[in-house]
């Protein structure tokens, strides 16, 4: 019979996640909170078809003659605003996790340190996949037709995911820096709300006063909104997917480095 010893003894050490596993793992994790958090289910299923219907029929018969003629023009771009909405909730969970005491949990892990901000992201992505669908869904019911068939149009969604994962680095830094995860909503759309309403989403440049269209013709958004656009209907997109690439590698390069340091930080 072996004694206490013996039994309690570790013969060998478990060998620690990987650090793919650990970003897996903990992607899963962002997913499921979705199911114990209903407001965040609201915003990815709810508010991108509310948002698709409203535009399309408030503003389809103003601005296009019919709202089968503006959603044409829309679709692509109310896209790219809910999926940029959407964002914020990288930051939210963040805070809603220091608050909660998880970071000390995640210390205690044997794993690699940014599994919790890559998890968080890579399952964001898959949500922002979710409303990117539901939009294209609705938008095909009320008569859009993209011109560049299947291929333009998940060219245009991988565009609209590539931006809006660096869009999120921004959100996790202000998750660190604010109190509760209500400030953290509040203080990204004070940047939110202009960057998409001062684009071409809705209208096209060509509308607006030539201040405001030189303004709006320098915004990230209106590049984004303009290439999916293109992208979508089997027009020339090269400028503007290019400007689009740049800005989130340069979003990615600048918000990264600070948000490892406030993670490291913050443990």
């Amino acid at each position: 019979m072996n004694g206490p010893h013996e039994v309690l003894a570790i013969r060998a050490r478990p060998r620690p996640a990987s650090a793919p596993s650990a970003v897996l793992t903990l992607a899963w994790r962002a997913l499921l909170k979705i199911k114990h958090v209903p407001f965040q289910l609201f915003d990815v299923t709810v508010t991108p078809i509310m948002f698709t219907l409203l535009f399309t029929f408030i503003f389809g018969g103003a601005l296009a003659g019919t709202p089968r003629q503006y959603v044409q023009y829309l679709l692509p771009g109310v896209l790219v605003q809910t999926v940029l909405f959407i964002t914020v909730y990288t930051g939210v969970g963040l805070n809603s996790d220091i608050h909660k005491g998880l970071y000390d949990r995640f210390r205690s892990l044997p794993m690699w340190q940014p599994a919790p901000l890559l998890g968080a992201l890579a399952g964001d992505v898959f949500r922002y996949s979710i409303a990117s669908a539901l939009i294209l869904v609705v938008g095909f019911i009320l008569g859009f037709r993209p011109q560049g068939g299947a291929a333009g149009v998940l060219l245009a969604i991988a565009l609209v995911l590539t931006f809006s994962f660096a869009l999120s680095w921004p959100w996790i830094i202000v998750g660190m820096l604010v109190r509760t995860p209500e400030s953290v909503m509040t203080t990204s759309f004070l940047f939110l709300m202009p960057l998409t309403f001062a684009s071409d989403i809705f209208v096209d440049l060509g509308t607006m006063p030539g201040w405001l269209r030189a303004a709006v013709a320098r915004n990230p958004v209106t590049h984004l909104a303009r290439a999916s656009r293109h992208l979508m209907h089997g027009q020339p997109a090269g400028g503007d997917v290019l400007w689009t690439l740049l800005a989130s590698t340069l979003i990615v390069v600048v918000a990264s480095p600070i948000a490892m340091r406030l993670y490291r930080k913050e443990r």
